[in-house]
């Protein structure tokens, strides 16, 4: 094979996942902020690995929607623009109520519980940065019993792609007591069994944040 065609070398997963969870999490908490150089040489210098592992972590973190490269300019923390936050919440609109309404029909007690717990757990957690990680548990908790796994990796990736701003959603706009009346709600009328209005709720809930955020997004941008 010719050199130029030759496969690069692979880094091992485990620094790679070390990396990329580590930038996704600085990322979501908002410690690095939207169009932030991410230099390649000075991530493989605080980790103390050479730069293939680093790359491979970036392109991960670009499967995502976190990371975007740049000719001439290399890897920055992805922006979002109100245009794609719209469309990435119309695309969650569509996949989260699809495997709502298949789940309904197999959640067990075990799962109605322990989503009442997570709900109780995003009620006294303190800390912003976990807000977004327990949220994201109480609707792939919902979701699971649906057997949908290709739906909701897709459903995951979309909810990382805006994790990020519900720091923003729920200190600077006081979004979060709203959020969890409306969790609150979905979940009894999962456990009331009373699909139609619990996937109605859930489009109601999505599309509200959605709202929000293209309006702050917008404003910004004006």
């Amino acid at each position: 094979m010719p050199p130029s065609l030759a496969p690069l070398p692979k880094a091992a997963p485990q620094i790679t996942e070390v990396i990329a969870n580590t930038l996704r999490a600085e990322i979501l908490q908002g410690l690095l902020k939207s169009n932030l150089p991410l230099r390649q040489d000075e991530i493989a210098e605080r980790f103390g690995v050479s730069k293939i592992p680093v790359r491979e972590a970036l392109y991960q973190l670009k499967a995502e929607g976190l990371v975007t490269f740049f000719p001439n300019r290399g890897a920055v923390v992805a922006a979002l623009s109100s245009a794609e936050v719209d469309e990435i919440y119309a695309m969650r609109i569509a996949l989260e109520t699809l495997a709502l309404r298949r789940a309904i029909p197999h959640l067990t007690i075990a799962n109605l519980t322990q989503a009442e717990a997570l709900l109780d757990a995003i009620d006294q957690e303190k800390a912003v940065a976990q807000w977004g990680e327990l949220n994201w548990e109480f609707h792939a908790l919902l979701y699971q019993p649906a057997n949908l796994p290709r739906l909701m990796e897709w459903v995951r990736i979309l909810h990382i792609n805006v994790a990020r701003y519900l720091v923003i959603f729920l200190v600077g706009l006081e979004y979060q007591a709203t959020s969890q009346r409306e969790h609150r709600a979905i979940l009894e009328a999962c456990r009331q069994g009373q699909t139609d209005i619990a996937v109605t709720l859930l489009e109601e809930h999505l599309q509200a944040a959605a709202n929000k955020l293209v309006a702050f997004l917008q404003q910004r941008a004006s």
